[in-house]
């Protein structure tokens, strides 16, 4: 199982990407848990998480993001902001798996 972290600002729009990279998920056989949240309440969140992906509008926290969690084994990256403005959960979802260590 692989675990992939959406956050944004508020995890609205995340959500939207999380149902769309599920559905891709799924048609493909793909044994993924994928959730989405406010970048704020990773900060406390307790799950598993191999991969964390950045929506565009938070981008500026990226490198903070990776100095504190890569160390931990979590691979960060930001959403292609085309990607996440078409809502494009089948090729984000394979950006997610690249990442994976």
């Amino acid at each position: 199982m692989i675990y992939i972290t959406l956050v944004c600002a508020a995890g609205m729009s995340t959500s939207m990407l999380m149902a769309k990279m599920q559905q891709s998920a799924k048609q493909r056989q793909i044994d993924v848990s994928i959730i989405a949240m406010p970048e704020e309440k990773f900060k406390t969140h307790n799950g598993k998480t191999d991969v964390l992906l950045l929506g565009p509008q938070i981008s500026y926290l990226e490198d903070d993001l990776r100095e504190k969690y890569e160390p931990q084994g979590i691979s960060v990256a930001v959403v292609d902001m085309v990607d996440y403005g078409m809502m494009n959960g089948e090729k984000v979802l394979e950006d997610a798996l690249a990442l994976v260590k």
